[in-house]
């Protein structure tokens, strides 16, 4: 009698599921990973000093960056002659990104939306994106002057690319099923723009407001190098010109939270608004 080896009988209720293997690396919190990151930076940074490997002239040690930190902070504080200075690079990020915001929209709606749009203005943009920004800033500074509006306007003139682009991927990143389902319905290229196209497309629009928040406060610190002023930037232009480097980088790190700051609201105005749509960046998912 031959013997059969009958296989057990599978269970076709029980599914097969894939797990990705997740890293060690990537289990770190983001806190710890960010402390690593900074600690090691401070660390190379000390050590680049303290080997003199670049003149202290040029690169001041983390402390000496820090004690003149405290007294910009200090400064800041009690209301001294930088806060009237901040205040104003503030207002020049602000009417930037708000003036690069309406006209990148209108000109990201009118290239998405219209093939006139994208064959005869988009190559236009794109040659104006291609020149160099800071040699545009003198012609900015001659039209508008010396006050505030030259420093809005090369503010958005950094900004408003990235928005267009983002504003235009947007609108043809719409489903087109959901394009045909609303011809078949009847509705107008009006409500199609408003109803279907533009909700489906704000991920995109975001992540082009996003790069603007982070190119808008470029913008504006140049034109404060370039045009004068009475900003951060030309308070960092008389420190560099007095070789004190320890003022330069501490004004330049307020900066830099400023434009954090900025950075920081746009993500947030996308978490409220595009609840629904989950973003993987940089190892975070929102």
């Amino acid at each position: 009698m031959t013997d059969v080896n009958v296989a057990p009988a599978r269970d076709d209720s029980e599914d097969t599921v894939w797990v990705e293997e997740v890293s060690f690396i990537d289990r770190v919190p983001r806190s710890v990973s960010m402390i690593f990151v900074f600690v090691v930076f401070i660390a190379l940074w000390q050590l680049t000093h303290a080997l003199a490997l670049v003149s202290p002239i040029i690169l001041p040690s983390p402390g000496e960056t820090f004690g003149d930190m405290l007294f910009v902070g200090h400064n800041l504080l009690t209301g001294g002659y930088m806060l009237p200075a901040l205040w104003i690079t503030i207002l020049e990020v602000i009417y930037g990104f708000a003036l690069a915001i309406a006209i990148g929209f209108s000109l990201g709606v009118l290239v998405g939306e219209t093939a006139y749009g994208e064959r005869a203005i988009m190559p236009y943009l794109v040659a104006i994106e291609t020149l160099p920004k800071v040699a545009n800033a003198p012609l900015f500074v001659a039209r508008l002057g010396f006050g505030i509006e030259s420093k809005v306007a090369l503010a958005a003139f950094i900004a408003t690319f990235p928005i267009v682009v983002g504003t235009a991927a947007g609108l043809h990143a719409a489903d087109e099923n959901a394009r045909m389902l609303f011809k078949t319905m009847g509705a107008s290229r009006m409500q199609t723009l408003i109803k279907m196209k533009l909700p489906a497309g704000l991920p995109q629009i975001f992540t082009g407001l996003k790069i603007g928040a982070v190119g808008v406060m470029a913008g504006a610190i140049t034109g404060e190098f370039l045009g004068g002023g009475k900003g951060f930037g030309e308070l960092i232009r008389v420190a560099a010109s007095q070789l004190n480097t320890p003022r330069v980088f501490s004004l330049i790190l307020y900066l830099s939270l400023v434009g954090l700051t900025l950075y920081a609201l746009v993500t947030f105005a996308q978490r409220k608004i595009v609840f629904w749509h989950k973003e993987r960046v940089g190892g975070s998912e929102h």
